[in-house]
C-alpha cells in the first residue's frame, strides 16, 4: 500500500514538472512571455500574444510533447524486449531507418509534408527493427550483439542519407535541419498528422507492459503466465515502429532520449515495466522541451536545434553507463 502510495506520489509530481515545462516551452524565447501572457495567449482571442502563443509556441510545444513520449516509451521497450541497457532508437538504428526511407521519399518523389512521408518512416522503422533483432541473433540475441548489429546499420544508413543530400541539393535543402533534428519548423498540421500513430502505440506499450514483465523470465515461464511470446514481441516491435517512425517523421532522428530517461526512472520505479512506462511518458517530455527550451536561451538570438542539445547531453550520460559496467553486466 505505501509503496503504490509513493509510486502515485512520483507520478502526480512528474505530471507537474511536465506542465512546468510545458509553461517555460511557451513562455521562452525571441519575445519571452510572463506566465500570465502565456495564460491570457492561449485563451484571450483579443490578447496581442495570442498569435504567437498559437502560432509559434504551442505547435512547437505540444510536438515536443508527443515526440518524446514516443522516445521515450519506444526506448523503455526496446530495453525491455533485448534485454540491453543500451537499447535507444537512436543507436540501434531505428531512427536511421526512418530517416532513410524519407530522405528517399523527398528524392526520388518529392514529398515534403510530413503526412506525405510519415507512411514511409513507419515503414523504414518497421524493417530496420526487425534487421537489427534478426541480425542480432533473434531469441538469441545477447546487448553485444544487438549493439554491434545496430551500430553496423546505423553507420550504413547515414551513409546512405548523406549520400543522397549531397547528390540531390533539393533535398539537401529541404532536409538538412531535419535530418538534425528539430522542432524549430512545428506547425498544427504536424501534430495532428503524428497524433495518431503516437497515441496508439502509447497505448500499445502501456497494455504490453505485463507480458512484457512475464518475458523477461524467459518464454517457458512466460508460456506458464498465459503469455504468448512471439506475439508479444510482434506487439512490441509494432510499438516501437509506430511510436519511433511517427517522432522521427515529425521532427527528424533525436538521439539518446530513449536511452537516458529509461535509466533514470529504472532508478526511482525499478524494472517493473507498469510502473517505469508511465513515468517515461511524463518524464521524457520533460527532458525534450527542456533540451529544446535550453537550445533557445543559450544560443541568443539563434537556437540550438534540439537534436544537438539532446546529442551533447547524452554522450557524457553514454559513457557513464559504460564506465560503471552496465553493459557488461546486462
Amino acid at each position: 500500500m505505501r509503496r503504490t502510495a509513493r509510486w502515485a506520489g512520483g507520478l502526480l509530481a512528474a505530471l507537474l514538472l511536465l506542465l512546468a515545462v510545458l509553461v517555460l516551452s511557451i513562455a521562452v524565447g525571441a519575445k519571452p512571455l510572463t506566465p500570465g501572457q502565456v495564460w491570457h495567449g492561449l485563451l484571450d482571442h483579443d490578447s496581442t500574444d495570442y498569435a504567437v502563443v498559437h502560432r509559434m509556441r504551442l505547435p512547437r510545444t505540444l510536438l515536443g510533447l508527443l515526440v518524446g513520449c514516443g522516445l521515450g516509451l519506444s526506448g523503455a521497450v526496446m530495453q525491455a524486449l533485448t534485454r540491453n541497457p543500451l537499447a535507444d532508437p537512436g543507436l540501434l538504428g531505428i531512427n536511421a531507418g526512418a530517416s532513410a526511407a524519407v530522405v528517399t521519399a523527398s528524392s526520388l518523389f518529392g514529398i515534403a509534408t510530413v503526412g506525405g512521408y510519415v507512411w514511409f518512416a513507419l515503414a523504414g522503422a518497421a524493417v530496420v527493427s526487425v534487421a537489427v533483432y534478426a541480425v542480432g541473433g533473434g531469441r538469441a540475441a545477447t546487448p553485444a550483439r544487438l549493439a554491434l548489429a545496430g551500430s553496423a546499420l546505423n553507420a550504413t544508413l547515414y551513409s546512405y542519407v548523406s549520400a543522397v543530400m549531397l547528390l540531390d541539393t533539393r533535398t539537401l535543402d529541404r532536409m538538412r535541419f531535419w535530418t538534425v533534428g528539430s522542432l524549430a519548423d512545428a506547425q498544427p498540421a504536424t501534430v495532428l498528422t503524428v497524433l495518431p500513430f503516437i497515441g496508439a502505440g502509447l497505448l500499445l506499450a502501456l497494455a504490453l507492459a505485463g507480458p512484457l514483465n512475464a518475458l523477461a523470465l524467459g518464454d517457458d515461464k512466460a508460456r506458464a503466465l498465459g503469455t504468448r511470446p512471439g506475439l508479444v514481441r510482434a506487439g512490441a516491435v509494432a510499438a516501437v515502429t509506430l511510436l519511433c517512425g511517427a517522432a522521427t517523421a515529425a521532427c527528424g532522428p533525436i538521439v539518446f532520449v530513449g536511452l537516458m530517461v529509461p535509466h533514470l526512472v529504472r532508478a526511482v520505479t525499478g524494472p517493473d515495466l507498469r510502473r517505469l512506462l508511465p513515468y517515461c511518458a511524463l518524464l521524457a517530455p520533460v527532458l525534450l522541451l527542456g533540451a529544446d527550451v535550453l537550445g533557445r536561451v543559450v544560443a541568443r538570438p539563434g537556437e540550438l536545434l534540439v537534436g544537438v542539445v539532446t546529442a551533447v547531453l547524452g554522450g557524457p550520460f553514454f559513457l557513464h553507463l559504460a564506465r560503471r559496467g552496465k553493459v557488461a553486466r546486462a
